[in-house]
């Protein structure tokens, strides 16, 4: 059952890629390739404009913890100068929790700005693949073009191709029938010649052997008149044969 199937399997493999080689259009898979690299650009350019924008919004907060350190470092100061320690102490560790987070988004801000780097730097590769992507490919897609006009003339040409197919079938018929009315038709006149065959356009009731004797009846009548009329032509001559003379030649000038 296993081997059934996987012969199943195969065949409907095998016909599938057939149909899909024969339905395939290689300018079109190129056009589309062509297309689905400029949406990769597309991606590759969205991503550097989102991890530019992460990285403006952390250095805003920076710069409001940084300006927030100054005034907490003042009024540590005033506290001082106002015998508060107490306050002064306290402005101080907001200050020291202010530098903490600072170098935390420094750190971020470094990170995001590396990876910025590496997508404009992969963005510009892209944009190089896809520019020798995009010449290749109309060399290609003129190359096929080319290439199909060449087997279409070869084809119209040598008679092979799928719209000469019928053309040179239906002359190929029309040979075939020729050849047979010919054949057909010596055929007939050899029978009708052997007398194998009845002349329907011949009078009632007669055969061959009855026209073959009508030909010589014929010929012997004509024998019989043409005696009748040299004897009754002599006789009205007194018996002398009137020699009938050849027309005279024009005379020629003297050269």
């Amino acid at each position: 059952m296993a081997g059934l199937w996987q012969r199943t399997t195969l065949i409907f493999k095998s016909k599938t890629s057939k149909m899909l080689d024969k339905a395939e259009n290689p300018t079109e898979t190129l056009d589309y390739s062509y297309e689905q690299m400029l949406e990769q650009l597309q991606n590759v350019k969205r991503g550097v404009a989102d991890v530019a924008t992460a990285k403006k919004r952390l250095e805003l907060q920076t710069a409001g913890l940084e300006q927030n350190v100054v005034k907490l470092d003042t009024q540590a100061r005033q506290a001082v100068a106002a015998n508060r320690e107490d306050l002064a102490r306290e402005a101080l560790q907001r200050k020291s929790a202010a530098q903490q987070q600072l170098q935390d988004l420094d750190a971020q801000v470094k990170q995001l700005d590396d990876q910025q780097q590496k997508l404009i730097e992969g963005q510009h590769t892209l944009e190089a693949r896809i520019e020798s992507f995009r010449t290749q490919k109309e060399v290609l897609k003129a190359q096929y073009s080319a290439a199909e006009a060449q087997v279409k003339i070869g084809e119209a040409a040598t008679g092979i191709g799928k719209g000469m197919e019928d053309t040179g079938m239906a002359i190929q018929r029309a040979k075939d029938k020729t050849d047979e009315l010919t054949a057909r038709a010596s055929a007939i006149d050899e029978l009708t010649t052997a007398g194998a065959l009845e002349d329907f356009t011949a009078p009632p009731g007669s055969t061959d052997l009855d026209r073959q004797l009508a030909e010589i009846s014929s010929s012997a009548q004509v024998d019989q008149e043409l005696a009748q009329i040299k004897a009754e032509v002599g006789a009205a001559s007194g018996g002398e044969t009137k020699q009938i003379d050849a027309p005279a030649a024009e005379d020629k000038p003297a050269e």
